[in-house]
């Protein structure tokens, strides 16, 4: 079957052009002028003067715990004690029958120096496990805490804090590996249930352009059960239409042992033509609001310098296994010392294997060029580049200069030649590519995003860190494809024909306009797996 795609522009390499893009049996055939695509038979995608872009590919979300999540008591649209409140009580009056309340999506910026309490969740006649909306901290009520048997003797683990009060008993806020205290305790989803997750997921991120994505943590994370089942499942029987890499979860409490298991569970993906286990994830520290993020110099105001969960120490040789055996390493890294560690680990690797870090909220100045140099590339999450509440009441404070100024480097990463993919990081975030595009160009809020309103949502945030919109959208495109060893990510002859159809062009709206660009329709192989109504 031909399918001509015609009536606007199209994102290539060659740059935005006003051509045409015939599809045939799945794969780009051609782009070129419609009056010589239009010779033979086919079918008419009208772009009514939007753009053709290649789907975008996330290169670090999570969309089995989204799915979760929305199915869930979900607070992620939500802002402030009270309309949590209100939400997560009519969650439990609608849902008598389960044991727990549990869900999450809340805003540590909601909450003075970013922490809400037990108290607050007392009212109800169940436990309550909710996930902070970085998933670096749950809220938990006194029900659940005496039912994981927290007292004013329990120890901090040794990945994680307790937050207590001037008595040292908890307050209702489990950091980082403190989570599974509680969070291991909460009703498990049945398989079915991880199915449905990542169906309904799978359908956001189809309604997002999105057409291929690396799950940045495949094994049971902060209460979470493990996904590689349900990706192995959903791939066998055709459920799962997107391309897929796993990354594997690296057990942080355990070392070089668990690289045989890593093994396994490559090997259990192998042969599947939708999802491939060829990553691994290493979260290498935390998130600087709870001081948890790795940094060179003490925080301001309390002091520590956060945690690294792998002994830097043992973290090169582990990696140099993963390195030699093929692997892909997809590093978590926040803070500094932690995008430090993490490229230290990466001296003497192959290239060839595509290794990555993401976030990279913190990168001291003379680290910017190793990432070149290396042959590492920069994992960006952009819409966390702005002045919004959290940066400005929590981040802010708390790193002090110059260290604030380091912040998102996305232009200096570029400037000395490192290559770049894109994510979101949903559902800490919005999945939406657009938006996460408009901050990149931009460096300030979404006009439609939930933190609008925020006084300082529109002033650009280090607005020398700005980078083009032709960047940004490669990013999103051909360079996460490249990161996952997709096909896809272009439109070129002999690539799939995985496509986002855009309702405007946004290269011709003023760069403040770029996030109200929406998708029109997505495909995969030239077959529509959205369309919007």
């Amino acid at each position: 079957m031909n399918i001509l795609f015609r009536g606007g522009h199209v994102f290539t390499p060659k740059g935005v052009l006003a051509e045409a893009v015939l599809v045939r049996d799945g794969v780009i055939a051609e782009v070129g002028p419609e009056r010589e695509l239009a010779r033979l038979p086919h079918e008419t995608v009208d772009l009514n003067g939007g753009l053709l872009a290649p789907g975008f590919v996330d290169a670090h979300v999570h969309p089995v715990q989204a799915g979760l999540e929305r199915a869930k008591c979900d607070l992620s649209e939500d802002f402030g004690l009270d309309a949590y409140l209100a939400k997560i009580a009519d969650y439990a009056a609608k849902n008598r029958d389960k044991e727990w309340i549990d869900g999450g999506g809340w805003d540590m910026s909601a909450f003075p120096d970013g922490l809400p309490h037990r108290d607050h969740l007392d009212f109800l006649d169940r436990p309550a496990y909710l996930i902070q909306r970085d998933h670096h901290a749950a809220w938990v009520n006194t029900r659940a805490l005496e039912r994981a048997g927290i007292t004013r003797d329990t120890p901090d683990p040794a990945d994680g804090r307790i937050e207590r009060d001037a008595t040292g008993a908890a307050t209702g806020v489990l950091h980082e590996g403190a989570m599974d205290l509680v969070g291991l305790l909460t009703p498990r989803p049945t398989p079915q249930d991880l199915l449905d997750a990542l169906a309904d997921a799978q359908a956001h991120l189809f309604s997002l352009g999105i057409t291929g994505w690396q799950d940045a943590i495949v094994g049971s994370y902060a209460g979470s059960d493990d996904q590689l089942p349900t990706y192995l499942a959903a791939a066998r029987s055709g459920s799962l239409r997107a391309r897929v890499v796993g990354a594997l979860w690296w057990d942080r409490t355990r070392g070089s042992d668990q690289i045989d298991d890593l093994i396994a569970r490559r090997a259990a993906a192998e042969g599947l033509d939708r999802f491939r286990a060829g990553s691994v994830k290493i979260m290498q520290d935390g998130i600087t609001e709870n001081f948890t993020a790795a940094t060179l110099e003490p925080y301001c105001l309390c002091g520590g310098t956060g945690l690294s969960y792998v002994d830097p120490a043992k973290l090169k040789q582990y990696v140099a296994e993963l390195d030699r055996l093929g692997f892909q390493v997809h590093f978590h890294a926040i803070g500094e010392r932690a995008v430090r560690e993490a490229l230290d680990s990466f001296e003497g690797t192959d290239p060839a294997n595509r290794h990555h870090i993401a976030h990279l909220q913190i990168i001291e100045p003379s680290d910017v060029p190793r990432f070149a140099a290396l042959g590492v590339t920069a994992n960006l999450q952009p819409l966390w580049a702005t002045h919004h509440a959290q940066m400005d009441e929590l981040t802010l404070p708390f790193l002090g200069e110059p260290r604030s100024s380091w912040q998102y480097p996305f232009a200096d990463l570029l400037a000395h030649g490192t290559r770049c993919c894109a994510g979101s990081d949903w559902p800490v975030s919005s999945a939406d590519p657009l938006q996460g595009m408009h901050v990149a160009v931009n460096r300030t809020e979404p006009g439609g995003s939930v933190h609008a309103g925020y006084p300082t949502a529109q002033t650009p945030f280090l607005p020398g860190q700005r980078i083009d919109l032709t960047t940004a959208m490669t990013a999103y495109t051909a360079g996460s494809a490249w990161i996952n060893h997709s096909p896809a990510g272009t439109i070129e002859p002999g690539r799939p024909a995985d496509l986002a159809v855009l309702d405007r062009n946004p290269f011709d709206l003023p760069p403040a306009e770029i996030w109200t660009t929406q998708v029109r329709m997505t495909f995969i192989d030239g077959n529509p797996v959205h369309e919007r109504p």
